[in-house]
């Protein structure tokens, strides 16, 4: 057996995981923990215990060595991925102040730091106020300074989770550029903290030198302290290697390095992403993420708690797969693909807009989920696939937009995350986009993508393009049947694009009269 191995730690919203793989992409051994879940202490909070993901991360790493019985003295090098945008905050002891405020989390405030005139002017010119002011509102460091002025007195480090975890690994307050997505003052375009006279200085009360310093993807930076390793069982001195957000390391986990392959992430946010080294905007003044490649982007649009909402009808209304899944031994998600086939594509014209959660411009901040076409013949099942088609269709609009503006034809599909294990939201997403749709040859794409990046760091393949051809590969590909598509093409241009521009202004109405969007 090779020695060659990568401990990749995957720590995602629910779970942390360790992965071995070795150097064609194979999982050697896993081990996962499964987080508490997130506390809110008002509606629309959502925040987490630092230590706990600490802990975990720990427990996760001594399992791997226990149940696979493989010596931590084959592993290479470590790399680590995260959830995007859970911040973390530090005192000059390196101590966590309050708990992290998870990335689902929906608080605002209206005490924010004031603008100059002149980034102001432009924006008004630009007609980007309002993009402007939810950046402001959502920034969680404006939260925070405005509404626990003590902890902010005493915060000295301002980290993303994937910072956060680093520093604990290697003792250094280091990041990879690829894990910076979030209300910070990153300049997106030049892929680097933003220049001294950039207006997110002035938008965020951030200073240099409470940030980690960035470096790229698949760069050492640095080696596992002592602390850390006897935390861990990881040895002292091994690589700790930058990978990149969960997401962006999908996508190259996923063998989408090319612009013409579309990465599908059916996750607690369903995302439709492609690379490319082009700086591209695809919604105007919304920048392109860091890819998990140097100097590349990934292009995104995202449907905010996505494929959550599979778990929202399991617990709203899977009671009885729960029970079956209970008796037979099964996850009950297992069962949801009966449901699903139970009923013809379309589920007999019950549409779902899948706005669970209010966006930036479309859906816009006062979105709201909507389902219409309602009938006495429609029941749960019909419901559940309208879910999966829903998020297939504004996926499939995301698709349209990043062909708009990059100009470039997407041919092929793969999908990742939890919902690419079902064979029925496999098949409903290649009919619903009218193109071969592949499942990766494993299920822990991201972590795949950390341990690529690791690879590519150690000198293990020689570049990206080389690991990604060694350690991707193709699973299951799904075509699509024309009878079917047929029918969502249909739907979607005749009906589900309408949608939003038709029920937008009853959502204002809405949100005016209940105040619902809108946390404080």
């Amino acid at each position: 057996m090779s020695s060659e191995y990568i401990l990749a730690i995957d720590n995602g919203t629910q779970s942390v995981r360790a992965l071995l793989f070795d150097l064609h992409g194979h999982i050697v051994a896993k081990s996962q923990v499964h987080l508490d879940a997130y506390f809110s202490d008002h509606p629309g909070w959502a925040e987490h215990g630092v230590d706990d993901y600490w802990q975990s991360l720990c427990t996760a790493c001594r399992r791997l060595w226990a149940q696979s019985g493989i010596a931590p003295t084959s592993v290479r090098g470590v790399a680590v991925t995260t959830q995007r945008g859970t911040v973390v905050n530090l005192d000059r002891h390196g101590k966590p102040l309050r708990p992290a405020i998870v990335w689902l989390d929906q608080r605002r405030t209206t005490q924010v730091p004031p603008i100059g005139a002149l980034w102001r002017a432009a924006f008004k010119l630009a007609r980007v106020e309002q993009t402007l002011d939810f950046f402001l509102g959502e920034a969680e460091v404006n939260w925070i300074r405005a509404n626990q002025p003590e902890i902010w007195e005493k915060t000295d480090k301002y980290l993303l989770l994937s910072g956060y975890l680093n520093y604990r690994l290697c003792g250094s307050f280091v990041d990879s550029v690829g894990s910076q997505v979030g209300y910070l003052p990153f300049d997106y375009k030049r892929l680097r903290w933003a220049g001294p006279r950039d207006w997110k200085w002035q938008a965020l009360p951030l200073e240099r030198g409470m940030l980690p310093d960035l470096v790229a993807p698949g760069t050492v930076v640095g080696k596992i302290q002592a602390e850390a390793a006897a935390d861990t069982g990881i040895p002292a001195g091994t690589p700790l290697i930058a990978a990149a957000a969960d997401k962006a390391c999908e996508v190259i986990g996923a063998g989408c390095l090319e612009p013409h392959i579309g990465c599908l992430s059916y996750g607690t946010t369903a995302t439709i992403n492609t690379t490319s080294k082009r700086y591209l905007e695809v919604t105007p003044f919304i920048p392109p993420f860091p890819a998990a490649v140097p100097g590349a982007y990934s292009t995104e649009v995202q449907i905010f708690r996505g494929y959550w909402m599979v778990n929202w009808f399991k617990e709203q209304f899977g009671h009885r797969e729960k029970s079956l899944a209970a008796e037979q031994g099964v996850a009950p998600e297992d069962l949801f693909d009966d449901l699903v086939n139970a009923v013809p594509p379309g589920a007999m014209g019950l549409m779902l807009q899948p706005y669970w959660t209010p966006g930036i411009k479309q859906p816009g901040p006062e979105a709201k989920g909507a389902v219409i076409g309602f009938g006495d013949v429609h029941n749960r099942a019909h419901l559940y696939r309208a879910i999966l088609e829903g998020l297939a269709y504004a996926l499939r609009e995301g698709k349209e937009k990043i062909e708009k503006r990059s100009g470039v034809p997407i041919t092929a599909l793969r999908v990742s995350g939890g919902g690419s294990q079902s064979d029925a939201a496999m098949q409903l997403t290649a009919d619903i986009f009218g193109l071969p749709t592949a499942r990766p040859h494993i299920y822990e794409t991201s972590g795949l993508g950390a341990a690529i990046n690791a690879a590519v760091g150690l000198g293990m393949h020689r570049d990206f393009g080389a690991a990604i051809a060694a350690m991707t590969r193709i699973g299951r590909v799904f075509e699509p049947k024309p009878q079917h598509q047929r029918i969502y093409d249909e739907l979607y241009s005749r009906v589900y694009k309408k949608m939003y521009a038709r029920l937008a202004p009853l959502y204002r109405e809405i949100q005016d009269i209940t105040g619902y969007p809108g946390f404080s």
